[in-house]
Formats: structure tokens, sequence, C-alpha cells
């Protein structure tokens, strides 16, 4: 049987305002959840096309909001209340799980598909974005220590992600690296992702 780790999709439902919000100086509210929902979809699409079982993490709305926005063909897990380290903790209980936000507009399933391979040889992988964060965390069992006490939404969270693996002598596999799209120096770089 082939290995099928659960592809984890944390998603905010797009409400003006409460998403995407270092981007409202550049578009402002309505056009920074309408960004979101269009990376949002686009995410869901690749790991759907990628094959794996994909888990729609959701907040912000009821699942059925997210039904009929992303559709019925993922299954829906309500994310935990707390911080990013609160919400991840329950997912990760799931392993072998890969991690994925859904503000990486070059994501493709071809890295979906390597994240998936990396993992089935390592018991990490990781990808990192150019801003320091990453914008995929594979998880072969669980592993909290990756999750709690961490410098989130910080250029220190891929650094300290691979000291604590060094630390623990733990073998990861380093993936391409991509970008986020989180800031308005950002749009600069997709200029079709900006709302007409």
């Amino acid at each position: 049987m082939a290995f099928r780790p659960d592809l984890v999709l944390f998603v905010r439902y797009p409400v003006p305002g409460q998403c995407k919000t270092r981007l409202i100086p550049a578009l402002g509210a309505e056009g920074a959840a309408a960004l979101h929902r269009r990376l949002a979809e686009r995410s869901a699409a690749v790991l759907r096309a990628a094959g794996g079982p994909v888990v729609i993490a959701y907040t912000g709305a009821d699942e059925a909001a997210f039904r009929a926005w992303l559709g019925p063909d993922h299954a829906y897990v309500a994310q935990a209340e707390g911080d990013l380290s609160a919400r991840l903790i329950p997912f990760a209980a799931r392993a072998p799980v890969i991690f994925f936000g859904a503000d990486t507009p070059d994501l493709a399933p071809a890295h979906v598909t390597a994240a998936v391979a990396a993992l089935a040889t390592h018991p990490v992988a990781v990808g990192p974005a150019e801003d320091g964060g990453y914008y995929c965390l594979a998880l072969r069992e669980p592993r909290t220590d990756l999750l709690t006490d961490m410098p989130w939404s910080t250029s220190a969270v891929l650094g300290e992600t691979l000291r604590r693996l060094a630390a623990t002598g733990t073998p990861v596999a380093l993936l391409e690296t991509l970008a986020d799209c989180d800031r308005p120096e950002d749009l600069a770089r997709w200029p079709g992702l900006a709302p007409c």
C-alpha cells in the first residue's frame, strides 16, 4: 500500500478584516479577504491534485460554510482554540501528517508529492519559506517539541525548527524553498493575485 499521510491545510474563513491583515494597508480589508479566498481555493486544489487525503483544518466559520466554499471532497476538522501551537498539536497526533498554510502562491502538486516522498524516508521534512518560516512541515510521528514555544510569525521559525531537530539527532529532508504572500511588498512578485 502506498504511503499516504494526511495533507492538512490550515484555512481561516475569508471574512474581511479577519484574514491577511498584514495586506490590508495595500489592498483594504475586502481586497485582502478576496486574495485569501483565492489562495485558499488554489491551495486546496493543489493538495487535491496531488492525490493524498486532504483535511481542511478550519476556523472562522462552521463546517457547512467551509463545505459550501471548498467543496465536499475533503475531510473537515475544526481547529482548536488558542495560539498556533494549540491548533497544530491535535493534528500532529494524526501523524503521519503534512501541514500546509494557504499563503504560498507557487505551491504545486510536485511540491506536495516531494514532501510525501521525503516523509517516506525521513522522520521529518520541511519546506522552507523565503521569509524564514516554512510552507510545509511533514511529520511521520507526533513531534510536539517542534510545535511548542516556537517564535511563530517570525523569521526565526525555520532556524529554530532545524536547531531542535539537530539537537535530537533527527534526520530531516529539506524541500525546495518557496515564498509566502504575507506582506504588501510580496504582492509585486505575483501581480496577477491582487484584486482588479
